[in-house]
């Protein structure tokens, strides 16, 4: 099982040194993956009632394209994610382009992670439709691919039109992991379909089990092999007391298809980046 960290998004700061330093200790440290969210801008609750998501205008983000173009350069192996870009309020071949760059100075360490997101706030602002978000992010992901794959493509679809054009350079093996989050049973039909792999909020226990088979039977019935479908489960450790890491580590590893796991040090009050780089070590002792 491969064993990430989620990058502290809202809580590491801006001191590029505090950054490189937390980076280069995850490497160190045998983790394999830095895994970043993603938010463009925050919106003020309070002038939104309808707005119900975890983050407002006053958590920090940094933007994930720039964050691992920095992080490209300090680091030499561990892979490098998102979890997920919000790919329908973004412009796909700019998303593209960026992705491709990412990935070639890093030499091919970028898996890219997408959804829809939560934030119509986020929507308004960047001009795009919130309420087709579902149905654009499949025709976008097509475009994605064949813009990595192919020097000029042509393509006139429902929501994008490319005629004899791309973009340059292409990615390192001309391709890019595509994986989706989300929970609900049309995102997990549509990864299903589309994905290279599949990135839950979820404990691990008998109904995340229920849902890993769920979604490999999907895969099946598209005509792909679940072998190699990707399942990203996520180690909070908010959620848990320090004693029992070991036994919920255990539970992940016991899981039937789940490739990978990410730990999140988000929210349990550590101050500093160091803190957060201690707290990946005392857990890095348990696997």
């Amino acid at each position: 099982m491969n064993i990430g960290v989620v990058f502290p998004q809202t809580e590491i700061g801006s001191d590029p040194a505090a950054i490189r330093d937390w980076a280069q200790a995850v490497e160190g440290m045998g983790y394999t993956h830095i895994l970043a969210f993603d938010h463009v801008l925050g919106a003020n609750p309070g002038s939104h009632p309808g707005l119900k998501g975890p983050y407002t205008h006053k958590h920090a983000f940094h933007e994930p394209f720039v964050l691992f173009s920095f992080l490209a350069g300090v680091t030499r192996r561990i892979e490098l994610v998102t979890g997920i870009i919000i790919l329908p309020q973004r412009q796909t071949a700019l998303v593209a382009k960026q992705a491709a760059n990412v990935d070639v100075l890093s030499g091919g360490r970028l898996r890219l992670g997408v959804a829809i997101g939560w934030n119509f706030v986020e929507y308004e602002v960047l001009g795009e439709d919130f309420h087709t978000r579902g149905k654009r992010i499949e025709e976008q992901i097509e475009v994605l691919r064949m813009l990595w794959a192919n020097e000029l493509v042509t393509f006139k679809g429902q929501w994008h039109r490319i005629t004899d054009a791309g973009i340059n350079p292409l990615p390192v093996r001309r391709s890019i992991p595509i994986w989706m989050g989300g929970e609900s049973e049309p995102v997990r039909r549509r990864a299903a379909r589309l994905a290279n792999g599949w990135m839950p909020h979820l404990r691990p226990g008998p109904e995340a089990q229920k849902a890993v088979d769920q979604i490999h039977g999907w895969v099946r019935e598209a005509g792909r092999d679940p072998a190699t479908f990707g399942i990203e489960g996520r180690f909070t450790v908010a959620q848990m007391s320090r004693d029992q890491w070991g036994k919920e580590l255990a539970a992940w590893r016991a899981m039937r298809g789940v490739t990978h796991i990410c730990v999140n040090t988000i929210g349990i009050g550590l101050k500093t980046p160091s803190e957060h780089v201690e707290t990946l070590r005392r857990f890095q002792e348990l696997a």
